[in-house]
């Protein structure tokens, strides 16, 4: 329905924001999934129009499983690759579900990536998915109504093409429990609010 076209409008935007120089893949996911590339790909023409036409015909067909492919995303074949920095976008309209297991692959698993989450809809559990993007370094969107989706979608893209400090820390030899642990990065316009 209607959430649905949104999500895909999205990801469509979120393409098409995409530099040459750029790598991206696009799994989809219900109660299974199905990753587009073996793995991250330049974003040239080619493979953005395999992107385009992925996403374009994809159609909502089971539940909200997001465990597999959340394993799927995280899981980076190049993990000593210093020269991208890796951010993964979990863009759903469904609500999750399985939260004790999909915390703990987060916790097991991100190694080197950002976990950004996007909820469209009333049907994500926003503070579930607030929680998903603290654990995983990253921030969660909040998308009501269609007429939200270009605006929100551009905010979060401009704000992953701006890092500007990444793997954060307190300094050496003070003995603090900080909150969000682990810090997220530091992106333009966007403070870091760290309690201790």
């Amino acid at each position: 329905g209607e959430s649905m076209r949104q999500a895909k409008a999205a990801l469509l935007n979120g393409l098409a924001k995409l530099k040459p120089e750029d790598k991206f893949n696009v799994i989809r996911f219900d109660d299974t999934f199905d990753v587009l590339f073996k793995s991250a790909v330049p974003a040239n023409a080619t493979n953005l129009k395999v992107a385009t036409n992925f996403v374009s015909g994809l159609d909502a067909n089971g539940g909200t499983e997001i465990y597999a492919a959340l394993q799927a995303a995280l899981a980076d074949l190049t993990p000593t690759d210093k020269a991208y920095l890796r951010q993964v976008i979990f863009l759903t309209d469904g609500a999750v579900g399985n939260e004790d297991q999909v915390l703990e692959e987060i916790g097991k698993s991100l190694g080197r990536s950002r976990l950004f989450t996007v909820g469209i809809g009333s049907a994500p559990n926003s503070f579930l998915m607030e929680h998903i993007a603290s654990q995983g370094r990253g921030t969660f969107t909040h998308i009501g109504s269609e007429s939200e989706v270009v605006a929100r979608m551009a905010e979060l893209f401009n704000k992953l093409e701006s890092p500007v400090m990444t793997d954060l820390r307190v300094a050496d030899g003070v003995k603090l429990e900080t909150s969000p642990n682990p810090i997220p990065d530091l992106y333009a316009g966007d403070p870091v609010v760290l309690t201790a």
